[in-house]
């Protein structure tokens, strides 16, 4: 629930500017004003609508087109044509899936304010007076306010099309009337938030851009239909989330105010809706859309519910001719761009928030369907990278481009997305990729989130890793927003994330579903990419916080030809606990100790840590959630201690084609000298050998054969060929028994030698600094 404190209500007060303050006031005194209205009976659509000769905009699709577009449809996915009849039937009997619960009966007639999961009904009083986030008083929201976005009926009018079948138009006029009775302006919780009233309005386009031209169509319904838009598009422009929810709330009404300006002409604001709609969506794109492209909330599942909105706009505007900027569209493509990214080696991870909405079909918000943008994206920018990503045509695509849009998309070739390491500017996020098997590992190193982090997890340092299109390392998701509070809190807290823990406690503190009591700051240190591997270094201030203030420092290696090694250290004074916990994919099954297996298929991964490493181990089950309300089981592997600090932990992450068994041993590599100045580490295989060495704060250092001033080294040999590689971050010489093999004559960040058959390799950051560059060498 909301933090109602007094000092909080105070700081909040204190940090608005006055045009803030202004507007919130405003909003305040319209929301009571309206409510005294409805009491003497005024009438709110009285005087909005003008004349109904007046030609509106260009929808998506054209009526005469309908046709056509169903026809793609059933030629083309055949098997959603299918879906989308079944789940008409369902709507007919009044069962509904919404969000993640499946089979909800609402009975007969519909109970608009209702809560189907949890039972409760919301109060029928006036929308400023309802406390939508009291569990309590209307159970959740979100489930009352998804099928109150009538995306349902769109499913309705796409059956009729599709069948012809009369009844599916009768139940959609059934039910919208029955709704307009059930919702009088301004009561009831399905006129509390303006994104739900922009969502409705939408829906209700939708459904007269399908049904329009149709024998089943009544008379007159355009009038009451505009009447009831004007009524939406009224309280969307009156309490618009300028102040209160910034991010894609705002967004999404700009987008309702623009499409009701377009296509509802006869509106009195309508060309006043259309110009504020568009502009408020040009100015969210530059405020919401980083420079690297990801959305600002810091959360996988809003990019892409921004995206959404941002696609449909910008096509919407195309069509009727208003000016795009290029720095729009620029931005747009970045967004997709970053979703490719993070869909490369398999479904996007969900990190931050999972809202459990869309905008075109609502059952599409599984992290299977996140990519579905970037079908349209394909046509719309000619990237034939999207069109591979996205593997096949989506029927958002077929409605929003149409048959020419589907032509192009036939036209394009596909071209496999690049797949090198890259790091996604501002947002933090950290990508790193190998092959043999192709895999890639993400690491937020980023901001908790935007504003009051209301999406974000306690997740800092965390990692997610998907391999040939499996998830190996999951993020939980997050199951809901409100409830008993306990869930929210658990899913959004670091034990559920694949990162350290320290005294059990999680990184922030949670002061209600969507508000921390301090906010966790990430730091890249060091983000190093070269020809054979990638190297990141971050940290966190999390717990600092503690009475003896700790800082999480993580480094994740990664050797292109498949395996990632991760070093946690825990650096502060005193004893704490400490554990690592990793989050099995759904798909994942135990095979063996530290072995485990993709059901189904041959391919894994093996999780391996230092041979008598000391800590604790424990195997065991736990949830995670796919989508908005809905858990399922998963495998977790921890890690604990209670230990002195400083202190670390290594875990090498090893993808596998086959499974049959463990891949190599990894070894902690002792030295007599102590304190010792740097910690070495050896992974062995039955065909190669890999040391690892982490200077501390003293250099240069030296262990066993090998000497260095470097921050980091890394050795690689071949055990039946001649074929080595050394690396080396951060120093300026690397010696083996006694030689020195590289010199520079300053401190470079890397620089790597590969020899292969005699033939020397150097690969550096500043070449010209090499001091000794080895006898018939190639350098590049």
């Amino acid at each position: 629930m909301p933090d109602k404190s007094g000092r909080h209500t105070a700081s909040r007060l204190a940090a608005m500017d006055r045009r803030e303050l202004l507007s919130r006031t405003l909003q305040e005194l319209a929301k009571r004003y309206d409510t005294l209205l409805s009491r003497v009976g005024f009438d709110f659509g009285k005087g909005l609508v003008g004349s109904l000769n007046l030609k509106p905009g260009r929808f998506f699709f054209a009526s005469k087109s309908v046709p056509a577009v169903l026809d793609l449809i059933r030629q083309r996915l055949p098997q959603q044509a299918e879906q989308i009849i079944d789940q008409a039937d369902k709507i007919c009997r009044h069962h509904f899936d919404l969000l993640g619960y499946e089979d909800l009966e609402y009975g007969d007639p519909i109970d608009w304010h209702l809560d189907a999961v949890h039972g409760k009904q919301a109060p029928r009083k006036a929308f400023h007076q309802i406390r939508y986030l009291d569990f309590d008083e209307v159970g959740d929201c979100k489930v009352t306010w998804e099928l109150n976005r009538h995306q349902h009926l769109v499913t309705l009018a796409k059956a009729y099309r599709l069948t012809e079948e009369r009844r599916y138009a009768d139940e959609i006029f059934g039910q919208w009337r029955h709704w307009q009775a059930e919702n009088p302006y301004p009561f009831g919780i399905n006129w509390v938030s303006s994104l739900e009233v922009a969502f409705r309005s939408l829906s209700w386009i939708w459904i007269y851009q399908l049904l329009k031209g149709t024998p089943v169509m009544p008379r007159e319904f355009r009038k009451e239909w505009l009447r009831a838009q004007a009524l939406n598009g009224r309280h969307i422009e009156r309490y618009l989330s300028t102040y209160f929810s910034p991010n894609t709330h705002l967004l999404g009404e700009a987008v309702a105010l623009l499409f009701l300006g377009t296509l509802c002409p006869e509106i009195s604001r309508a060309e006043h809706w259309k110009s504020l709609g568009w502009e408020i969506v040009l100015r969210e794109a530059q405020r919401q859309i980083q420079a690297g492209g990801f959305h600002f909330e810091q959360s996988t599942y809003y990019h892409v519910y921004a995206i959404d909105f941002f696609l449909h706009a910008v096509v919407l505007a195309s069509l009727n001719e208003v000016s795009i900027p290029a720095e729009f569209e620029t931005a747009l493509e970045k967004m997709m761009n970053a979703l490719l990214l993070l869909g490369r080696a398999g479904a996007a991870p969900l990190l931050g928030d999972d809202d459990g909405g869309r905008l075109f079909d609502p059952r599409r918000n599984r992290s299977q369907h996140l990519l579905d943008p970037i079908a349209t994206g394909a046509v719309l920018f000619h990237r034939e990278d999207f069109k591979a990503a996205a593997g096949e045509l989506r029927e958002e695509t077929i409605w929003l481009l149409g048959v020419q849009g589907v032509a192009e998309w036939d036209r394009l070739e596909t071209t496999q997305p690049n797949m090198a390491s890259v790091s996604l500017q501002f947002a933090g996020l950290h990508l790193l990729v190998t092959s043999n098997p192709t895999s890639q590992l993400v690491i937020d190193g980023g901001p908790q989130g935007v504003q009051g982090c209301g999406h974000g997890h306690a997740d800092a340092l965390g990692i997610c890793l998907h391999s040939e299109g499996h998830v190996l390392l999951v993020d939980p998701g997050t199951f809901e927003y409100v409830g008993n509070g306990r869930e929210r809190d658990l899913f959004r807290s670091t034990a559920m994330h694949n990162t350290l823990r320290v005294d059990g406690e999680s990184q922030s503190e949670p002061a209600g579903p969507f508000a921390w009591k301090q906010f966790t700051r990430s730091k890249a240190e060091q983000w190093i990419n070269g020809e054979s591997f990638d190297l990141f270094v971050g940290s966190h201030d999390g717990y600092r916080r503690l009475p003896s203030p700790v800082v999480h420092r993580r480094w994740v290696f990664s050797s292109k030809s498949g395996l990632f090694l991760v070093r946690d250290l825990a650096q502060g004074s005193g004893k704490h606990r400490l554990d690592i916990d990793w989050h099995l994919g759904s798909e994942m099954r135990m095979h063996a100790e530290y072995l485990f297996g993709v059901k189904g298929t041959s391919s894994g991964l093996a999780i391996l840590c230092a041979e008598k490493h000391g800590w604790s181990e424990e195997v065991r089950k736990d949830v995670w959630s796919p989508v908005y309300g809905r858990k399922e089981p998963i495998t977790v592997l921890t890690f604990g201690a209670t230990t002195s600090l400083p202190a670390e932990f290594v875990t090498l992450l090893v993808p596998l084609k086959e499974i049959r068994e463990i891949p190599g041993r990894l070894t902690r590599v002792a030295t007599k000298v102590t304190p010792t100045s740097v910690e070495a580490y050896v992974y062995s295989t039955s065909t190669e050998e890999h040391s690892f060495f982490f200077a501390k704060n003293e250099r240069p250092w030296n262990h066993g054969r090998f000497a260095s001033d470097a921050e980091f080294v890394c050795w690689q040999k071949k055990h039946e060929s001649e074929e080595e590689l050394l690396i080396f971050c951060n120093g300026s010489y690397v010696e083996i028994d006694g030689q020195r093999v590289l010199s520079y004559n300053r401190t470079i960040s890397r620089c790597e030698m590969l020899v292969c058959e005699g033939r020397k390799q150097i690969f550096a950051s500043e070449l010209d600094a090499l001091m000794e560059q080895p006898v018939a060498s190639d350098t590049a």
